[in-house]
């Protein structure tokens, strides 16, 4: 399943991984980057207006949709660091060094360390619906932390959470995609089906990701977060107001990450970019004129 207007084209990053990629447009260039459990598909309606002028490069990250999975021989395999290495490739590839870079849930993650890991690259930043890794593990506490149950079966040694998952898959990621929307109708019938079987397919990438995140990638927020590595681009933040009910102030840890910062809560479930795609193009819009 494609979005309309947009050329495919397989990709090759730096060690040898293909990432399937949807481009369309032209102007100032923008990656979008997906969540879980989904594909590019989920930028379809935001992507389509920023095309008008802007260049718009959509990517199935490493280990999702139509992009290669590598085999997870460590944590470096899945780590954020490596996965955003990946985008700057495509960019690259494409002929752009600099570029305004969006993401959401896992993308969004992937967006950050690209910021941290290439300032003179990412040349403004918008995170959708998460927070960055080492904030994200310790707002999780208590009973509340039942809401991302997925996260903590995700973390475990390789072996018991693939053969878990991949034992009922659709009911695992589908499961996702209705408690995560207020919106049903926002993701139609075949695009559900296709986030089932990119998902279905992917169940060890997937998890190796995950695992990644209680792992490796913790460590490289610590330590940039220790040097004092900051993102230092206009740093645009949407949110659900999650944070009122898990006990936290997501607005003040993400000051924390991004003096130039914009923190908006936006009124829908968690696919914002699929339930509120006029309020998601707005705010990147804003962010890109910034």
């Amino acid at each position: 399943m494609k979005i309309s207007g947009f050329e495919y084209r397989q990709i090759p990053v730096a060690d040898g991984v293909r990432l399937s990629v949807a481009v369309a447009g032209a102007g100032s260039p923008i990656v979008l980057l997906h969540g879980f459990p989904q594909t590019h598909l989920m930028w379809r309606h935001v992507a389509a207006d920023l095309a008008a002028d802007h260049t718009v490069i959509v990517p199935d990250l490493r280990g999702y949709g139509d992009s290669d999975k590598p085999a997870e021989d460590g944590p470096e395999t899945y780590a954020k660091r490596t996965m955003a290495a990946d985008v700057v490739a495509v960019a690259a590839a494409l002929g752009h060094d600099r570029f305004a870079l969006a993401g959401h849930d896992r993308g969004a993650l992937v967006a950050i360390r690209a910021g941290l890991d290439h300032p003179g690259t990412v040349t403004h930043l918008a995170s959708l619906d998460v927070l960055p890794t080492l904030d994200s593990w310790n707002v999780l506490r208590g009973v509340s932390a039942s809401v991302g149950f997925h996260l903590f079966l995700m973390a475990q040694p390789p072996g018991l959470p693939e053969k878990m998952i991949a034992a009922t898959a659709d009911d695992f990621f589908g499961y996702f995609l209705d408690a995560w929307t207020n919106d049903p109708e926002a993701i139609p019938a075949p695009v559900r089906a296709e986030y089932l079987r990119a998902s279905r397919a992917a169940v060890p990438s997937i998890v190796a990701d995950y695992r990644a995140s209680a792992g490796v990638d913790i460590v490289h927020d610590e330590a940039d977060f220790a040097a004092g590595r900051r993102l230092p681009m206009p740093v645009t933040v949407m949110q659900q107001d999650w944070g009122a009910a898990l006990g936290f102030d997501a607005a003040a840890l993400w000051e924390r990450w991004a003096a130039d910062l914009r923190h908006r809560t936006v009124s829908c479930g968690h696919f914002m970019a699929e339930e509120a795609p006029a309020v998601v193009v707005k705010e990147l819009r804003d962010l890109l004129t910034r």
